[in-house]
């Protein structure tokens, strides 16, 4: 079953070079500024609960009459064009309707695990993507996806994931909340 959504994964594409970003490759590359879950949150999510998801593609930069720099919305460090961000999935909370021009941007958004296998997931976007024109990507969509991808969990799911954890997890989750104290 892991091959299967792996092969779906590796022939997944996107148009105008979009792709889904790889949060451990973004949280290396600033680990003070771009958090992600730990692997042990990551070893738990499940069909049913929500994670945050960002796609981007390099072939569009930074919009009119902006600042040389933007900030991300998600560790506030610089970057050369804005990331769109979707605070909730839209099945969770009523969303206002957006009118955001599309200009090429970057986008976080959030998806519903249907399936896991492994570190592969199928899930469905469950916001209404303003750059939908540009990477064909739209609310309602299935979307294959791996661990790696994974730029939060939904604050509902916190308990569930907890509850889920044996001895061992809870240590390394305690471990990893320590480091983090630690860097503050």
């Amino acid at each position: 079953m892991s091959q299967q959504l792996q092969d779906q994964f590796d022939s997944q594409q996107f148009s105008n070079d979009y792709e889904l970003v790889n949060g451990v490759a973004m949280h290396t590359e600033n680990p003070g500024e771009f958090h992600i879950p730990p692997d042990v949150i990551k070893r738990h999510v499940r069909p049913g609960q929500f994670v945050e998801l960002r796609i981007d593609s390099p072939r569009f930069s930074v919009h009119e009459n902006a600042p040389e720099k933007c900030n991300c919305p998600s560790c506030n460090g610089e970057m050369t064009k804005p990331v769109l961000r979707h605070e909730n999935p839209a099945s969770l909370v009523p969303l206002p309707k957006q009118s955001v021009p599309s200009r090429g941007w970057g986008e976080d958004f959030w998806v519903q695990i249907t399936e896991r296998s492994g570190n592969y997931f199928r899930g469905v976007v469950d916001n209404p993507l303003v750059e939908a024109r540009l990477h064909g990507l739209k609310q309602g969509d299935e979307i294959v996806f791996c661990e790696d991808h994974i730029l939060a969990v939904h604050d509902i799911h916190r308990q569930e994931l907890v509850v889920g954890m044996d001895m061992a997890d809870l240590k390394e989750l305690a471990q990893w909340v320590g480091q983090m104290r630690r860097r503050d």
